[in-house]
């Protein structure tokens, strides 16, 4: 079958020509990129990724195909937790890649990648030069762009500009059953599937909730705070409850944009960073033991660690660009980090965070 002419164009009037692949039509979102050399299927479905053209600087990409959609993860895992993917549906707008395999081989594949895009109605350029275009979005930073496919043009859209996160939290809460006593609110901004299974599987009784609910009123052990897309100051409601929560003495943990809601609840301050942090090896160094770890990441902001108050300490920075990879409360049990501990796909050095995190719903003094 013959490929249809699609192009990605940039706010700054850059054109670059490709032939499409996926669903046939044209999206606007914000153009970022991900230095990962795998995870193609996580890193599309997860909804941090909300409002975005996702551009893989790896150059083959779909060459391991796509894992069946739908399996329950194992009973440790939590049952309903979906076992291959970040969340039930593609979350990136678009997606485009250097090179797209024609053909795919690996033990869970039962899809191609085309494929799976047009179920899910997500359209992709193949045949970009990425390394140019990641050099252009380093260089001029995140810009807003198109994929048009068969000149059927689209208006323009700034994501940042809405709240993403309530177009992708879930509506009511869901309860998964790790057999343990301890019993947790996940605040669900985005939240992906590893969080949830991470928890599950250190034998947390975890409760999914919408990301504007109201946990400082139930009787909680602890707290985390996920992920999600977007500008963190959207989300007021998300950050009134953190606020309420933080005169309760029960253990905090965020994760990603958690990091920047607890930041932001606790009087501090975010920016925007120029092209953000996402991939599977960005290094961050834990102050005080210098000790360096390989995380994934996922974030277009970043805390502004000069502006908390006292009573906080910057946890972790990036050793490329020294911006803030996690904060701590200095006498309370409230701590974050901006990298991701349960990865998907990524290393995973940083898992302790999670164990740190249950140690802290026994010994709520401790604060990591």
């Amino acid at each position: 079958m013959k490929k249809l002419k699609a192009q990605v164009l940039l706010e700054d009037g850059t054109v670059l020509e490709g032939e499409h692949f996926g669903s046939p039509h044209s999206v606007a979102g914000e153009v970022v990129f991900n230095t990962g050399m795998v995870g193609y299927p996580e890193s599309m479905t997860d909804p941090s990724y909300a409002g975005q053209i996702l551009t893989l600087t790896y150059p083959l990409i779909g060459n391991y195909g796509i894992p069946l959609n739908g399996q329950p993860d194992s009973p440790l895992s939590g049952d309903g937790i979906n076992r291959f993917f970040e969340s039930d549906k593609i979350q990136v707008k678009g997606l485009v890649v250097s090179t797209l395999s024609d053909e795919y081989s690996h033990w869970s594949a039962k899809s191609s990648l085309e494929a799976w895009m047009v179920r899910h109605d997500v359209p992709g350029v193949t045949g970009i030069d990425t390394r140019s275009l990641t050099k252009r979005l380093r260089t001029k930073g995140c810009m807003l762009g198109k994929i048009v496919v068969a000149d059927n043009d689209v208006e323009w859209d700034d994501p940042n500009r809405r709240n993403l996160v309530a177009e992708v939290s879930p509506t009511e809460p869901r309860l998964y059953d790790g057999g343990g006593e301890k019993k947790v609110a996940l605040v669900d901004l985005g939240c992906k599937a590893n969080i949830a299974r991470s928890l599950v599987r250190r034998g947390l009784k975890v409760m999914r909730v919408p990301w504007n609910y109201d946990w400082t009123s139930e009787a909680f052990d602890g707290v985390v705070l996920s992920n999600g897309p977007g500008d963190p100051k959207m989300c007021g409601e998300a950050i009134d409850v953190i606020r309420k929560g933080l005169r309760q003495d029960i253990p905090i943990l965020g994760i990603c944009l958690g990091n920047q809601l607890l930041a932001l609840a606790a009087g501090g301050d975010t920016f925007k960073l120029k092209y953000g942090h996402r991939g599977q090896n960005q290094p961050c160094v834990q102050i005080g033991s210098r000790r360096c770890y390989i995380t994934s990441q996922n974030h277009g902001y970043a805390v502004n660690e000069q502006s908390l108050g006292d009573e906080w300490k910057p946890w972790f920075f990036n050793a490329n660009d020294g911006t803030n990879e996690g904060i701590r409360h200095k006498t309370r049990p409230f701590f974050s980090v901006q990298f991701h501990p349960e990865a998907r796909p990524g290393p995973t050095d940083t898992a302790f965070v999670f164990d740190l995190f249950v140690d802290s719903l026994t010994h709520a003094e401790t604060t990591a």
